[in-house]
């Protein structure tokens, strides 16, 4: 990779981290498994400063970070990603899924529903932002 497509690479890194840092943040509810809080690509060390990367984050007004732990069982969406984005009107929300071959972008009004449906119902049986915290924390702590 060349120097300057690097950069510009990190050029857009800060530019979207602004969305969460800036004067004015957007509203961020992440809820995360805790499969994926226990995966080690790159090892414990790197494990382990993701998982404190998240904490700080986790702290910011507009971010709201929600753990799934595995007792909570299956639920409806288990084992798919997906991003709901919600538009300033809701004729803009937006649910944006990771596919084999590249995001899929779906915007009609049974998609939605069905996926705000997943989504409340994740948020739902996470743990609460500070039981997700110290859920969080245990893990790293253990690494």
């Amino acid at each position: 990779m060349s120097q300057a497509v690097a950069r510009w690479g990190w050029v857009y890194r800060v530019e979207r981290q602004q969305v969460l840092n800036g004067d004015n943040p957007t509203e961020y509810v992440a809820v995360v498994h805790e499969a994926a809080l226990r995966m080690q690509f790159g090892g414990r060390k790197v494990a382990r400063a993701q998982l404190e990367h998240l904490l700080t984050v986790s702290e910011r007004p507009a971010v709201r970070l929600l753990v799934i732990p595995f007792v909570a069982g299956t639920f409806p969406g288990s084992g798919q990603t997906f991003n709901f984005l919600e538009g300033p009107v809701p004729q803009l929300d937006t649910v944006q899924i990771d596919s084999s071959h590249g995001p899929e972008f779906l915007s009609g009004d049974t998609q939605l529903v069905k996926y705000r449906t997943h989504l409340d119902w994740m948020e739902r049986i996470a743990l609460s932002q500070e039981e997700s915290r110290d859920f969080i924390r245990d893990i790293a702590n253990s690494l």
